[in-house]
């Protein structure tokens, strides 16, 4: 993969590309962001680069030798470790091609994802410790090209105890020119060892305008749906494929949210508890992304009532929903209505019950409706 096809990023990507040519490469670095901001793409980007026999200041060639194996994530010096089902495979060299396969289908992919793909039972893959002999064994050879050899470790929060106790000596004081690159959504879940170990680099969020565009660009979508979208995932790419997944889900969300204000503004208690029955009855994924949706729609609806509509970002759609709602979110109730959906959110994460959650909701959303 080359830097051009990573999605913004651009200052992560200057930093790469200026420890490769100022020869400045830390031995074990920690991409640590959602999933969804591009860290897998960045250290896969990155590997290609330092590969690259005719690199430019700004990305690799694309074309080399190394530049063609590592594209199809099959250059000999680049390693890779990610989660499995022990049951399936014990090492990730078993599941190789299931690999390749999800990184040439899917720019970006969770760790659900994966896992729906190596395993119908939808088993919990971790990262055990024949994994970690396997990783000792392979960066122990030489290099076949006589450069570098470079290990990415994918979701290394997934490691067992024993698996990154293994790895300490090893990613401390590894072999000449080996490069670890460990890919991580939680700091929380490593071993503290591990992390003083590595070099961190932090990976934001996709600036919005540039994940608008590629919206725009690389998935059919028109600009005012662009922009309502980029502008509620918080630049997470894997959030926008999960709303863009179904062509109805944009539709669902706003009627959805539609349907929650106007029943709670009507006071009408058994509507209030069909809608929650309703919401509770979805997917924990959709339940998310419609909080989501909500808290996109209460920012859309202050900055109507502050702006003039200078700064919203809406759908047609929305926007002439908007016309009518907005007066109904003001500074006496918006931080009552973003709390209330935040926590909500908070919880789902954390398997909250739905129905009971969902039933408060409603309530809430009754009570700071007449307060504007």
């Amino acid at each position: 993969m080359q830097f051009k096809a990573v999605v913004g990023q651009q200052n992560i990507k200057q930093h790469l590309i200026d420890e490769v040519n100022h020869d400045k490469i830390s031995h074990a670095q920690l991409f640590l962001g959602k999933q969804g901001y591009g860290g897998l793409n960045l250290a896969l980007a990155f590997a290609q680069y330092i590969f690259c026999q005719n690199k430019t200041e700004k990305d690799s060639c694309g074309t080399c030798p190394s530049c063609l194996q590592a594209e199809k994530l099959q250059h000999p010096d680049l390693h890779f470790s990610f989660p499995t089902v022990l049951p399936i495979s014990k090492t990730s060299d078993g599941l190789l091609n299931e690999w390749r396969e999800i990184n040439i289908e899917e720019e970006v992919f969770s760790l659900d994802d994966w896992t729906r793909k190596i395993d119908q039972k939808e088993r919990k893959p971790i990262i055990g410790t024949d994994q970690s002999e396997e990783i000792i064994k392979k960066l122990s050879l030489k290099s076949f090209e006589g450069g570098y050899k470079i290990m990415i470790i994918w979701m290394a929060e997934e490691m067992n105890s024993t698996c990154s106790n293994k790895l300490l000596k090893i990613i401390e004081e590894p072999p000449e020119k080996t490069l670890f690159i460990l890919i991580s959504e939680s700091s929380e879940k490593l071993l503290q060892t591990i992390l003083s170990r590595t070099q961190i680099v932090l990976i934001p969020r996709i600036n919005m305008e540039e994940l608008r565009d590629h919206l725009v660009k690389n998935h059919s979508v028109n600009q005012s749906e662009a922009e309502s979208i980029s502008s509620r995932v918080d630049g997470d790419l894997l959030e926008a494929k999960e709303i863009l997944k179904t062509s109805t889900e944009q539709d669902y969300n706003r009627e959805l949210f539609i349907q929650l204000m106007r029943v709670c503004y009507k006071k009408s208690v058994l509507e209030m508890i069909g809608w929650a029955e309703e919401t509770a009855s979805l997917s924990k994924g959709r339940q998310l992304i419609f909080l989501k949706y909500a808290l996109h729609m209460f920012r859309q609806s202050i900055l109507k009532n502050y702006t003039q509509d200078i700064l919203t970002r809406t759908s047609s759609d929305e926007d002439n929903f908007l016309d009518k709602f907005a007066k109904f979110i003001t500074g006496n109730n918006i931080e009552d209505f973003m709390k209330t959906f935040n926590d909500a959110h908070y919880q789902i994460e954390r398997n909250a019950n739905s129905k009971i959650l969902f039933t408060n909701l409603c309530f809430n959303v009754m009570r700071y409706i007449h307060i504007a």
